[in-house]
């Protein structure tokens, strides 16, 4: 019997597939704001940066967050796991030694069907 539309699997692969194409608009739209993308869903033992990128020799470790319409940014905002996103810029900054005295942030994108993307500039410290 095949699985049911709903089972786990579904969900997991739509939002997987959601989430992958949410990160390629977020990747275009920092492109088109000037920022060179460094790494795109870089994974570590530490957990995984959606976008690295860089402007005007600023790294911007980015989260994206794609919503579905209706639900607002706050509560997209309380789904960044801050400390795990901290520990994997930190994975990446150990193995790109060189770019260690460049400055760093953290950013997110919120992006919602009908809706411009949000950009988060700056949306916490590590």
């Amino acid at each position: 019997m095949p699985r049911s539309p709903s089972s786990p699997g579904n969900n997991r692969r739509k939002s997987e597939r959601d989430g992958q194409r949410g990160e390629a608009l977020a990747a275009l739209f920092l492109a088109a704001k000037l920022y060179s993308i460094r790494h795109r869903r870089y994974k570590t033992p530490v957990g995984e940066i959606d976008l690295v990128a860089e402007r005007f020799g600023t790294l911007v470790f980015v989260e994206v967050k794609t919503r579905a319409a209706g639900r607002d940014e706050t509560t997209a905002l309380e789904a960044v796991n801050q400390a795990r996103i901290a520990r994997a810029a930190a994975h990446w900054l150990s193995r790109h030694p060189a770019e260690a005295q460049k400055t760093c942030r953290f950013d997110v994108i919120f992006l919602a069907p009908g809706r411009w993307p949000r950009h988060l500039i700056n949306a916490f410290d590590s």
